[in-house]
């Protein structure tokens, strides 16, 4: 209502009891000095968003998606003047439920995309009526896809890794159309679908290591180099996101997100033989932690994206010391700590995903199940 001085004494009389207080204290954020989660664009769309990825070197992105009638959306956006300008749009024949450039030279920046059925097929831009490679990567719908050795990302040759609801996790050279490697459930064995796969540990032309989580809490971490399972856990919920904080140094941490509202931190640094990686949880939105993301400019601060719409903001820090000695001397890692900076509730619907822009520290592009997509501007984030 009109601020009136009556008010203001009526106000400033009025006492408050402690329930009072400390739900203010709960629901308010001292964000003075934090970073500022800003809107600049809001676009609605004619399909459900999947994926949204920054164009490299560019002021584009491409929106990928499902319309109505089950056809694949394909579609590159300009940002001009505060809005996002359509600048080519193409149906496929399958839903695309994921993509990447992680794969592409900065030059070419071929998207590669995982649809429906199961196909991972790749793109150039400037003609997308037809795929430059296409391959049945997986018998069902293709879960999530990562790419490296790109853009100038990592050492060793461009590869893709893909996963899917047949439970299988498999590593293609674009330029062949057979896997280099395909890790399947053994025969006999239940089929866990697998929603979420990442490139990590790609620091020299060797290493180079991939890690899968699935639908009943599974994390696997796979070493491409010796051929084996390097470390294996279980969370307890669906894992619906996981992300190296980079891909190209030597393993350091990484972000897994799940069901039931929470996120972990692992220290992959230390590996103690019987326990493991050490982890910090953490609880966040009150409903599904959809993704996390690292920002390429400063790995320790990453966003959580979670199923009430919420964009969360965190720092990582570290422990004064990063290992200790175990009781039967080996070393073991410390898990570090996680401050929340900012959060806001931006939708309704889950944010499903998210990419920082590589270019413009702190300008992202995300995408709702409410059919929008949206460029927000993250700020201050140089301070941290």
């Amino acid at each position: 209502r009109p601020f009136t001085p009556g008010g203001f004494e009526e106000l400033k009389g009025a006492k408050s009891g402690p329930c009072d207080t400390m739900a203010a204290r709960d629901s308010v954020m001292d964000t003075t000095e934090a970073p500022q989660i800003i809107e600049h664009i809001h676009k609605s769309l004619t399909h459900t968003p999947y994926e949204t990825k920054w164009v490299p070197c560019s002021a584009r992105l491409v929106c990928m998606g499902i319309y109505p009638k089950a056809k694949g959306a394909l579609q590159v956006f300009e940002m001009s003047q505060g809005e996002l300008t359509l600048v080519s749009e193409t149906q496929k024949p399958h839903g695309i439920k994921c993509g990447t450039f992680g794969a592409s030279s900065i030059e070419e920046r071929h998207l590669a995309c995982g649809d429906y059925a199961g196909n991972l097929s790749i793109y150039d831009l400037s003609n997308q009526d037809a795929p430059l490679f296409s391959v049945q990567a997986h018998s069902q719908i293709i879960n999530a896809i990562d790419g490296i050795g790109g853009q100038d990302v990592g050492y060793g040759a461009p590869e893709l890794v893909t996963g899917g609801r047949d439970g299988c996790v498999r590593v293609w050279d674009p330029r062949v159309a057979e896997p280099v490697v395909s890790l399947e459930p053994d025969d006999g064995q239940s089929v866990r679908d697998c929603w979420t796969v990442a490139f990590g540990n790609s620091y020299n032309d060797e290493e180079r290591c991939v890690s899968a989580g699935y639908d009943n809490g599974d994390i696997k971490l796979f070493d491409l180099r010796t051929n084996t399972l390097r470390y294996e856990t279980n969370v307890a919920n669906g894992v619906t996101g996981v992300e190296f904080d980079r891909r190209d140094i030597e393993m350091n941490k990484f972000a897994v997100t799940t069901l039931e509202s929470k996120f972990r931190v692992y220290d992959a640094r230390t590996q103690h033989p019987t326990e493991g990686l050490a982890y910090l949880s953490e609880k966040a939105h009150k409903s599904t932690v959809w993704l996390a993301r690292h920002l390429p400019q400063n790995r320790d601060l990453f966003m959580t994206g979670g199923g009430n719409g919420g964009f969360n903001v965190y720092k990582y820090s570290y422990p004064s010391a990063r290992t200790t000695t175990a009781k039967d001397n080996h070393p073991m890692g410390v898990a570090g700590s996680v401050e929340l900076l900012n959060s806001r509730v931006i939708s309704t619907q889950p944010i499903v995903s998210f990419d920082w822009s590589p270019d413009k520290q702190g300008l992202c592009t995300l995408a709702c199940l409410d059919q929008t997509l949206r460029v927000y501007i993250v700020t201050k984030l140089h301070k941290y």
